[in-house]
């Protein structure tokens, strides 16, 4: 890379990656109960009766491409080199090109198909005019349309031979194939990875693992210490007792003693029958966790995302 091109780099480039370590209050009574550490999760069953959501419709400007991606990035075996299309969206709109040392923007995927992240995922299209970049979203292996063997994703999880490949090392090997192919097409020297949440997490480790193919990454909310003998093990529902705290002492107050007056009216004679009915839940309670487990996952997403859900959860 010249001089020129560097400093134009220099120019575009936002963020090389800033890790902020938020250090929980372990003496903190949730109002949450913290039973285990919160793991992510591939995805959860439907349990009360929540309107679906849908996604939004997506940019005319997307258009769709398939890469013809490796299994095994690390082993070599016979099947290591079996092969699956891996989905790729690109927007050209703001695209200004290799000779203006424009930048490649790409969004890694995260625990969901495709589809659903482009509708939420604002960060790229509001910045890729001011720097001429061309946008790459691409999904995550096993999701939507980025399945081995052209199986669905619940064939492909039940087969353990097939769940091995199923790895966040894996998935940023992917990435680093795709990002290596599209600036090799395009001729162009810069790109920087973008990811939030658990895609942070993947976003940042991308940045460590393959330098030479980015100059930075942009984590948003990346837990990159979220794990077991690192967290303490109630942090993550401190902090969200925290979030509630801060809106209402009254709301805090309610949901610290509702989780008492739950167990007492399940052992009461039908009395899981009244909580079912009184949720509306889709199936009859087998016992009184079931209900506060989802409770907990719906005021821990709320604090999350700052999205109280569609659900009301008044009657608690």
């Amino acid at each position: 890379m010249n001089r020129s091109s560097l400093i134009q780099s220099q120019q575009w480039l936002i963020s090389i990656l800033a890790i902020i370590v938020l250090f929980f209050d372990t003496t903190c009574i949730s109002a949450v109960q913290a039973k285990i550490l919160p793991r992510l999760s591939v995805k959860r069953p439907p349990f009360l009766g929540e309107p679906a959501k849908f996604s939004e419709p997506v940019s005319e400007d997307l258009q769709t491409f398939y890469y013809n991606q490796t299994l095994d990035h690390f082993n070599y075996r016979p099947e290591s080199y079996t092969t699956f299309e891996q989905r790729y969206v690109m927007n050209f709109k703001y695209w200004g090109g290799a000779s203006a040392s424009a930048p490649i923007f790409v969004y890694l995927g995260a625990e969901a198909d495709l589809d659903s992240d482009m509708s939420v995922v604002g960060f790229l299209k509001d910045n890729a005019h001011r720097f001429k970049a061309r946008q790459v979203y691409i999904e995550h292996r096993y999701y939507r349309k980025s399945i081995p063997f052209g199986l669905t994703q619940e064939e492909a999880l039940e087969n353990a031979n097939i769940r091995g490949y199923f790895s966040s090392a894996q998935a940023i090997a992917d990435y680093a194939e795709v990002v290596i192919y599209m600036k090799k097409k395009l001729f162009a020297e810069n790109s920087l990875v973008f990811g939030a949440s658990y895609g942070g997490m993947l976003a940042s480790w991308f940045r460590l693992k393959y330098p030479h193919v980015t100059l930075g990454a942009l984590a948003s909310s990346a837990p990159i210490l979220y794990f077991e003998d690192i967290t303490p093990q109630n942090g993550y529902y401190s902090v969200v007792t925290k979030d509630f705290r801060k809106a209402s002492e009254s709301c805090y107050k309610t949901i610290r003693e509702s989780w008492s007056e739950i167990d007492r009216v399940a052992a009461e004679p039908n009395g899981l029958s009244v909580l079912s009915k009184k949720f509306k839940t889709c199936n009859q309670l087998n016992n009184s966790d079931e209900l506060k487990d989802y409770l907990s996952f719906i005021y821990a997403g709320a604090a999350q995302y700052n999205d109280p859900p569609l659900y009301p959860v008044t009657m608690v």
